[in-house]
């Protein structure tokens, strides 16, 4: 980077944005002005560099920054044609670009442009917010800052709230900053250092100031049965009802879910003001759009049985419908994009804790933190005065604003397995690494089961981080492990979508050496081992109700009759038959289950290192070495298979060109005549 005062802003804005006090992932901006060179006339030239549309501050880099000519900024007022038409003013931004001008401008661009500072911060923080939705935030603003900080009354974000900003700036040089009505705060400085240190400033005296002055219950007593359970307990309710829950958020698209049992969140559940407040939904645009203006709350206590939770959530998810197609008749004209979709994005359960939903995982994380945001807000404004966010027809007009629905559509188109929860067994070498790394590629989120968790760990690592994969620990052939392993998957993306049953090992010998532990050894870790997965899983894909894909790595070895071999080669056969049986028992739940059948994986393979290729060398009378290339020189293709070849069989089979196929077994093997399916 060359120019010091988009360094320095770069640097400010990473400060603010680290410390979720300030403001949340992905909210807010800022901006400074200077000076730099132009590369036509050689000249000076006046820039604002500002933090481009959806990016983050604390993360921003050089190329998250939109630059602009401030000579141009400024002239636009001249052909400002009125807040009715304001949106207008968006596209006019790219006719004062500087050079190829970084990153798209935001919404707010008007804000910092025309306000006479150098620095300009717009931020969320919740203490600011607090103030902002107070019912007599106007009245708090000044008894908390006296005339330092100006009340600006609610108006959506654009280039009429710029000018008003920009106003009443002018008009009150005492101000280093102002409360956004609904909204959040907004800070300027004549350097960076002075506009970050009154952001600060005004974050921290209104946090100071709902501590000291604020009731210290809020949110009303704890509600009889409404408090949280043990740790565990809620825990392993939150597994129950997970699969159930993502189906309700899914009903309309696919969501990755998260869930959380922060303090806050249980707290404000347990209280009796909760169901009121979340009633009254959120406020911030950057909470309500990541979140929907209003949560699902469960109206029953902690102590409700499964069953009568889960009848409830029915219940509540029709309604929730119901009302959410109301609320976009009442408000919607005949321009409005059309209805997103009517599920909630969170899910309040009074006890266990919430659930939050979005086409990814990350998507689906940030949207709890915003709900977390939003409670701490509504126990600040509780705490001063009466939460009073704006109302439904302003949130509509963000929710369907015409530069939110453009937004959206410039999204890239989500890959294949973008929104699917895949869990591979044996996961953290050979087939399963290289089955996990290709749904990861694909989209999905993987999780990395495997006997060894600290290889399941630093496989998933290799991934990308836990909004990607997370490793887990499963013995396939322990029941209580296995379902461990599930709950844990649920807890992580909240459901299931793709079961890959890999997990397998080989003990190369002939029936007279083949002893009752060897044989039981490889059924319980494949056909036992197999069938408590499938059993595990199955029992989320159904409560889902959103179908899904099951796959077995068998083997060429499930049809072909090799030497020294009966173990391994029965159990093999068991797993090709569990396909088909369970093909026809999960299909009319929308679940496929189908098989692969690999040969001579040697490149990478446990198995193989374990001593089994040394083994089969032995039988073949060849080099170990040499086996993926004898392997190889038997088929039909003279092809070695490797691991990536069965992960892309297993990308196929779940992807959407083979939406119709169950039960069938592909071989991936370079062609052995004798393995043929018939």
């Amino acid at each position: 980077m060359t120019n010091p005062t988009a360094a320095a802003l770069i640097a400010r804005s990473n400060r603010l944005g680290a410390d979720p006090k300030n403001t949340n992932y992905a909210g807010g901006n800022t901006s400074a002005k200077g000076t730099d060179t132009d590369p036509v006339t050689g000249e000076p030239v006046e820039l604002m560099w500002v933090k481009g549309s959806g990016g983050d501050l604390g993360t921003l880099t050089e190329k998250g920054l939109a630059v602009l000519r401030l000579d141009r900024m400024r002239a636009l007022v001249g052909v400002y044609p009125g807040v009715d038409r304001e949106d207008e003013m968006v596209a006019a931004f790219d006719y004062i670009l500087h050079g190829k001008g970084g990153a798209a401008p935001s919404i707010d661009t008007a804000m910092h442009g025309l306000v006479d500072a150098a620095h300009v911060d717009h931020l969320h923080p919740d203490s600011g917010i607090a103030i902002a939705t107070a019912a007599d935030g106007e009245e708090l603003t000044a008894k908390i800052f006296g005339d330092k900080v100006v009340w600006v009354p609610w108006r959506r974000p654009g280039f009429q709230l710029g000018l008003d900003i920009a106003a009443i700036k002018e008009q009150n040089p005492q101000a280093v900053g102002t409360i956004l009505g609904g909204h959040g705060i907004t800070a300027w400085g004549d350097t960076s250092e002075e506009a970050e240190a009154n952001s600060l400033w005004i974050i921290d005296t209104a946090a100071a100031y709902i501590a000291e002055h604020g009731k210290a219950d809020p949110f009303g007593p704890v509600r009889d049965g409404f408090d949280a359970l043990p740790e565990n307990e809620r825990r392993e309710r939150a597994a129950a009802l997970a699969a159930t829950i993502r189906g309700i958020a899914s009903t309309d698209k696919p969501m990755v879910g998260h869930f959380t049992d922060a303090p806050e969140v249980l707290d404000f559940l347990a209280s009796e003001k909760a169901p009121a407040l979340a009633a009254l939904g959120t406020s911030c645009p950057d909470h309500f759009l990541r979140t929907k203006v209003k949560p699902l709350l469960l109206d029953l206590p902690a102590t409700a049985s499964l069953e009568e939770q889960i009848a409830r959530l029915g219940e509540l998810h029709e309604a929730y419908r119901a009302d959410y197609q109301a609320y976009y008749d009442a408000h919607a004209s005949a321009e409005s994009p059309a209805i997103r979709g009517a599920d909630p994005l969170i899910v309040l359960v009074p006890g266990v804790g919430m659930f939050s939903y979005g086409a990814n995982k990350q998507t689906a994380r940030v949207a709890g933190e915003f709900y977390v945001n939003a409670i701490n807000v509504m126990r600040g404004a509780e705490a001063l005065s009466t939460y009073a966010p704006i109302s439904d027809a302003e949130k509509f007009r963000i929710e369907y604003w015409a530069l939110e629905e453009a937004k959206l559509q410039r999204l890239p188109q989500p890959k294949t397995h973008q929104g699917r929860i895949a869990f591979v067994t044996g996961a953290a070498s050979g087939i399963g690494k290289a089955i996990a790394t290709r749904l990861a590629a694909e989209g999905a989120c993987v999780v990395v089961a495997d006997l060894d968790l600290d290889k399941a760990r630093a496989a998933a690592a290799e991934l990308g981080g836990t909004d990607v994969a997370i490793g887990v620990a499963a013995n396939v052939a322990d029941a209580a492990g296995v379902q461990a392993a599930i709950d844990a998957t649920l807890l992580a993306f909240g459901g299931i979508d793709l079961v890959v049953n890999n997990a397998g090992l080989s003990l190369s010998k002939p029936l007279l050496e083949t002893t009752e532990k060897d044989w039981d050894l490889q059924h319980d870790v494949m056909a036992k081992g197999s069938f408590l997965v499938a059993k595990a899983a199955a029992k989320a894909l159904i409560e889902q109700k959103m179908g899904g894909d099951v796959i077995y790595i068998s083997s060429k070895n499930s049809v072909f009759a090799g030497p020294n071999n009966i173990a391994y080669s029965a159990t093999k056969a068991d797993q090709a038959h569990q396909v088909r049986l369970l093909a026809v028992e999960l299909g009319e739940h929308g679940i496929r289950v189908n098989g692969i059948n690999p040969d001579g994986v040697v490149r990478g393979s446990g198995i193989f290192a374990s001593g089994w290729g040394a083994n089969r060398a032995a039988t073949y009378g060849v080099d170990e070495k040499d086996l993926g290339q004898f392997y190889a020189n038997r088929t039909i293709l003279k092809r070695e298979v490797v691991p990536e070849n069965v992960a892309d069989a297993v990308y196929v089979l779940t992807g959407p060109e083979l939406s119709r196929t169950t039960g069938l077994h592909i071989p991936v093997d370079s062609g052995v005549a004798a393995a043929f399916l018939r």
